[in-house]
């Protein structure tokens, strides 16, 4: 009997110690974690601002697919929250506010507990990469969350992992989102044709992306300093594709409302498209796909035996880059010229 009594007063000695110890820890606690990805600022933002994505790359849906998530109307920008179930509980999540491109800044509550602060920030590195920096922070730590960061080793090792996990997740999500393209063939149209002031050069797989921004810049700077007023999006006419070499000679440059002379000596030349019928195609990705997109609409000129004319195949951009971050909604025409009797 002496023996139980001690046994029993040694486990009270020992749970007031350890409630001792827990209550004595800070009431604040900070858990941070960073990943460089390679992607776009504006695409990783994207994605993090509206909740509906993060199932997809949550580490706490990956450990317990039983979790229940809900949705309401608004899971975007400021304003925009969701709420979720599971065997330890409730919790909510509110966005607060918000940084277009830069940072977001959200409120996370468990229960009735006091809620902890959530901090995004996407930094654009010298390479082209983003610098994603996910933080948690609190000041008022309850009791039980505290017990909880005792039996895990401290804050940083209960939520610690999960972030890096997380963050992983989300690096492959966004990196295999960027490479999905798409290549449609519209069929036999008409193009109206016009003028277009163009730059020409040689080109091969290693160059072409800086020859053409090279082209496109001559052009533009022509423009502007000749008050010649462009129509449209960018366009490059391809007088030679050598697939199997990975070459070409091509034009780049913009459509033009009337014939521009351009003085002798000069890069910058005016060149015109007749109205003629076309094979178009759209590709919908980036322009790393280009060779595939046009790969596939020349293999449907063959099986369906249409002809093309003498008029060189081109190429227009729908959409700028510059305010379309994610290269697989960028857009692509492709237009092959063809005789009149392939309809």
């Amino acid at each position: 009997m002496k023996f139980l009594k001690y046994l029993i007063f040694i486990i009270l000695i020992v749970v007031i110690g350890l409630a001792i110890y827990v209550g004595v820890q800070p009431n604040s606690y900070e858990v941070e974690r960073s990943r460089t990805i390679e992607a776009p600022a504006a695409v990783l933002y994207d994605n993090v601002i509206d909740y509906r994505n993060w199932e997809a790359w949550s580490s706490w849906v990956e450990k317990d697919p039983d979790l229940i998530v809900k949705y309401p109307e608004q899971t975007r920008g400021v304003g925009g929250h969701y709420s979720w179930e599971d065997k330890d509980g409730a919790g909510t999540m509110k966005t607060i506010s918000t940084e277009l491109n830069k940072s977001i800044n959200q409120e996370m509550q468990f229960d009735d507990f006091e809620p902890s602060q959530v901090n995004w920030t996407f930094e654009p590195t010298e390479d082209g990469k983003t610098k994603v920096n996910w933080k948690m922070s609190g000041d008022k730590v309850p009791f039980m969350f505290k017990a909880f960061s005792v039996i895990s080793g401290g804050f940083d090792n209960m939520i610690g992992p999960d972030f890096e996990r997380g963050l992983e997740k989300l690096d492959s999500l966004i990196v295999l989102d960027m490479q999905k393209y798409l290549v449609e063939i519209e069929g036999i149209r008409e193009y109206g044709g016009g003028f277009y002031l163009y730059v020409s050069s040689n080109a091969d797989d290693s160059n072409i992306a800086m020859k053409m921004a090279e082209n496109f810049g001559e052009v533009m700077r022509f423009a502007k300093a000749n008050g010649v007023q462009t129509i449209g999006m960018p366009l490059t006419v391809y007088h030679e594709m050598n697939n199997e070499a990975g070459t070409v000679i091509m034009s780049n440059g913009i459509h033009v409302s009337e014939n521009i002379p351009t003085p002798a000596g000069s890069n910058v030349l005016c060149g015109y498209i007749p109205k003629t019928k076309v094979l178009k195609s759209e590709l919908f990705g980036n322009y790393t796909n280009l060779q595939h997109a046009w790969g596939q609409t020349m293999q449907h000129m063959v099986e369906n035996q249409i002809q093309p004319s003498d008029i060189k195949p081109f190429e227009i951009y729908v959409n700028d880059p510059g305010l379309v971050p994610n290269p697989k909604n960028w857009r692509t025409a492709l237009f092959i010229p063809v005789k009149d009797d392939s309809e």
